[in-house]
């Protein structure tokens, strides 16, 4: 055997970078240094292996005379993964410009990457100009990994006419599009990508359960969503702990905690995220208790608990009420378990101490936080005061959301909630002005409702959907049924405050959008099922008191999931209990 045969197997049986240098010693001593197989297997476990080291990498690769498209591609996918992946860019500039080597389907796909990771919009558009000179447009690998990359840059509707285009396409490629869509919150279009897979026959696998079920929990697809359920006991994908934690979280978040406390309790294995998934369930749900007890049957299971573990914990005391075991488990987080709470702990103690009426301790927490520059804190302790009708604490609120320059109209329109209240015209009048004057704007209320395997959307007033003439005429009927049980419209304190504009939340107090989705479940479900509902604001006070008349003028169960939690409507009572 050669003196370089000797060292390639050497050399591929190396595991630590200790090792390579003493091999590489040899290489040197030996003269072997510009052995192109030896320089390359050099360059390849230094940038590759994650016993390696760039630099090192760097340095082997500087010295190679005329590197060839394997070494190339070696460095460009080591700093692609790296910490520094614009410099995967930069060697993939000095590779053509080199004229030596040229790139192949592993060099687009490592650098489709780094600009996935830099946001480099332009350059990605620039590589799929040379994929498509290189002739690798038909490519499964590449056109995956452009899909992957416009994807990463904000580019949605170029990725699926990328993908729409590819003469061939394998599961990781379908897995690519459900995932990139999923991961950008176009939850219904993946929803919708699944439908094509049907259509041709395409398979799927624990990675399409995953994308497909993190989609339908977001939407409130549950029907779709216990179909995938069936499919993953069929398949036997169900004893993927990966699988089993989405299940439970699609589960938890669909408003079904039995259902996701059967998936957890048949879980052979569990991690954190198990775990994770029925505290912060619980927690969303309203039930304080539930979370803290799966977090002592958790400490006891010997799974330590992390981040979001205390999230779910903070979330479920403070829409329970539970102020003393909050500030113990906040305080427990660094005490014991080292963990330093973030933002959204903070954000979790101002909320728990706001709704509990004890607004000075909200507002002292977010003096301790150490990002009191942050409006999710005092928009969270605005909302509270709304609540309890704190004007002076409410102002405090506002007064800091404009130094920070991160007022909105919904805080505005909140502090003139807050005015109304409290009878305060003149507050009231100063809203209106300047909300007028700045001209801003708001987020527009939406509400997602499932019916069947499809996903309907509606807004305030809308009128885009097909049926909208039967769904009005219901709406009406339904208005009715719970005026006889009690039901008084809530005269909107944005119509008091006279701040109605075109841009504004949803301001018409009998079409919001989630009365239009409550409206249509009725008319197109059976009786004396459930009905679903996403929202992505909070629920106001008029649709709250018209849901709970609704559900015991129909005999129904309404579940709504609005930006903070769940309500569970039924027999004209709600799960919160009017504590939220």
């Amino acid at each position: 055997m050669s003196k370089s045969d000797t060292i390639l197997k050497l050399l591929q049986g190396c595991n630590s970078l200790q090792r390579l240098q003493k091999i590489h010693a040899h290489v040197i001593t030996n003269g072997l240094q510009h052995h192109p197989a030896i320089s390359t297997k050099l360059v390849h476990f230094c940038a590759v292996s994650v016993s390696g080291s760039l630099s090192y990498a760097q340095l082997l690769f500087h010295h190679i005379d005329n590197p060839q498209t394997q070494a190339w591609n070696s460095i460009i996918r080591g700093f692609a993964n790296s910490p520094s992946p614009l410099q995967s860019i930069l060697y993939y500039n000095d590779m053509f410009s080199s004229l030596v080597s040229r790139p192949d389907i592993f060099t687009f796909s490592f650098v489709l990457k780094a600009c996935e990771r830099v946001k480099a919009e332009n350059k990605c558009r620039e590589v799929h100009g040379t994929i498509i000179r290189c002739g690798y447009e038909r490519d499964v690998v590449v056109c995956t990994n452009l899909v992957r990359s416009y994807v990463g840059n904000g580019f949605i509707g170029v990725a699926k006419k990328v993908f729409d285009d590819m003469s061939e396409r394998d599961l990781v490629s379908w897995n690519s599009m459900i995932s990139c869509y999923s991961q950008a919150g176009f939850h219904y279009e993946a929803l919708k990508v699944y439908d094509e897979m049907k259509n041709e026959n395409v398979g799927l696998d624990g990675f399409t359960l995953v994308g497909l079920l993190s989609s339908c929990t977001h939407v409130g697809a549950l029907n779709v969503g216990v179909n995938l359920h069936r499919i993953a006991c069929e398949e036997g994908f169900v004893k993927n702990v990966y699988v089993g934690n989405a299940l439970i979280d699609m589960y938890a978040k669909c408003g079904c905690l039995d259902d996701a406390f059967c998936v957890f309790d048949s879980m052979q294995k569990r991690d954190v995220f198990t775990w994770n998934s029925m505290i912060v369930g619980y927690g969303v749900h309203g039930h304080g208790d539930g979370a803290i007890s799966f977090f002592r049957q958790m400490l006891m299971a010997g799974v330590q608990p992390n981040s979001i573990t205390f999230l779910g914990l903070l979330c479920g005391c403070s829409h329970q009420g539970l102020v003393e075991e909050g500030v113990e488990y906040f305080h427990m987080m660094s005490t014991k378990f080292n963990l330093k709470p973030g933002i959204k702990h903070y954000g979790c103690m101002v909320d728990l101490f706001g709704r509990a009426g004890k607004l000075e301790k909200a507002l002292d927490m977010i003096g301790t936080s150490p990002s009191q520059d942050d409006p999710v804190l005092w928009r969270t302790l605005l909302g509270s005061c709304k609540i309890h009708k704190n004007v002076k604490i409410g102002e405090i609120a506002m007064r800091n959301l404009v130094q920070l320059g991160a007022s909105n109209a919904g805080d505005y329109i909140l502090l003139a909630a807050i005015y109304a209240g409290a009878k305060d015209t003149d507050g009231i009048a100063k809203m209106r002005k300047l909300i007028k004057s700045q001209g801003i704007k708001t987020t527009p209320g939406w509400s997602w409702i499932e019916v069947g395997d499809q996903i309907h959307k509606f807004v305030v007033d809308d009128k885009s959907h097909p049926d909208f003439v039967e769904i009005y005429h219901k709406l009406r009927e339904v208005i009715s049924q719970a005026a006889l049980l009690g039901y008084v419209p809530e005269e909107s304190l944005i119509s008091v405050a006279g701040l109605i504009t075109e841009e504004c939340l949803e301001t018409s107090t009998s079409y919001h959008s989630e009365k239009l989705a409550i409206a249509f479940g009725l008319a197109k479900t059976p009786k004396g099922t459930s009905i679903r509902i996403v929202k992505n604001l909070r629920v106001c006070k008029d649709c709250h008191s018209f849901t709970k008349y609704v559900s015991k003028a129909f005999n129904r169960e309404i579940i709504v999931r609005d930006r903070v939690r769940f309500h569970h409507f039924k027999g004209g009572v709600c799960s919160c209990k009017d504590y939220w």
